[in-house]
């Protein structure tokens, strides 16, 4: 894609459009090893070479991150009042552009998506997608042979119809949780349909996203970016 040389620059974290032009007039940006001092010049950041102060431009046009979510901080790009996800990005992950694709309640921990890549965040949300997010849900008490055909069917919530989704029952320190596994994510899904069941929801956590797993190496807030195969895999079950 061809596009003005400051833009390409403000994208990779470089600078604002202001800094970089300053850069640019400055004469330490080149092209293709030539000196660049006009920010209006044309290039695509995916084949041409492009320094800053003699170091090489890592052109990357999106960005794919995987984020160990914490309690207590919104799934969101911005908010005047609370901490949100993008403020935990290092700064070298800082960008224009990233949001988180799809939430998760504040509460809610685990697997989070961040990307400045729309069209592959609705191929990853669109329930037609038919990816699977799954959680693991610490409750008040067990769930109920009942409970599990009632998600197989579809719970219907206050009118609301879900689609049909998975739910197994495990012990974790001789307490009840439930694994569940849904394929779209309306506001509190995973709680409401739970609730409706009678069930309160102690702590939730997302662990798996498609065929991609939060790595558990990854600590509460950390974040990384996803390897080709990990973004692949999110969207093949």
């Amino acid at each position: 894609m061809i596009e003005r040389l400051d833009k390409v620059l403000a994208s990779q974290n470089i600078g604002s459009r202001k800094e970089v032009g300053h850069l640019i007039r400055k004469g330490i940006v080149t092209v293709n090893g030539i000196v660049v001092k006009k920010a209006d010049m044309k290039v695509n950041g995916e084949l041409d070479k492009i320094c800053v102060n003699g170091a090489a431009l890592q052109f990357k046009r999106y960005l794919y991150l995987m984020m160990n979510k914490p309690a207590g901080i919104l799934s969101a790009s911005r908010d005047n009042l609370c901490q949100t996800v993008l403020n935990l990005l290092p700064q070298t992950y800082q960008r224009r552009g990233l949001f988180p694709a799809g939430r998760l309640d504040r509460d809610t921990e685990g697997l989070l998506i961040i990307t400045n890549d729309g069209i592959f965040a609705h191929k990853m949300l669109a329930p037609k997608s038919n990816i699977d997010k799954v959680y693991h849900a610490k409750l008040n008490v067990p769930v109920t042979a009942e409970d599990i055909v009632r998600f197989a069917q579809g719970v219907v919530i206050n009118g609301l119809h879900c689609l049909p989704a998975s739910l197994e029952s495990f012990e974790k320190n001789n307490e009840p949780w439930a694994r569940i596994t849904v394929c779209e994510g309306k506001f509190h899904q995973v709680k409401r349909m739970l609730a409706a069941c009678g069930k309160i929801v102690l702590y939730l956590e997302r662990v798996k996203i498609g065929n991609l797993e939060l790595d558990t190496d990854l600590k509460r807030g950390q974040v990384r970016e996803l390897t080709i195969e990990e973004k692949d895999a999110i969207l093949h079950k």
